[in-house]
């Protein structure tokens, strides 16, 4: 499980991307790359990692369901996620 900082820091730069997002299409739109480079680094969308929405854990990470996958594995055997069944041939 990650720590509850790290966890925190990420949602911290997910509400900077949302907030500069417009702000950032539309100095790059203008092409003025010098006031895009006064914005905060964490205004940048290419910062963001995706982690699972449960644990915080960074690797393994399953777009789909927002989690990783070894919590999937759990939550899948555990028949928490509707429509996943475990294959069998």
């Amino acid at each position: 499980m990650a720590r509850e900082s790290i966890k925190a820091r990420e949602r911290k730069r997910e509400r900077l991307v949302a907030k500069y997002a417009k702000k950032r299409a539309e100095l790059k739109a203008a092409g003025d790359y010098e006031a895009l480079d006064k914005l905060p680094k964490n205004a940048s969308p290419v910062r963001l990692h995706n982690r699972c929405k449960m644990t915080g854990r960074p690797k393994g990470y399953m777009r789909k369901f927002g989690i990783n996958r070894v919590t999937f594995r759990e939550m899948a055997a555990n028949g928490e996620i509707p429509g996943v069944t475990k294959s069998s041939w």
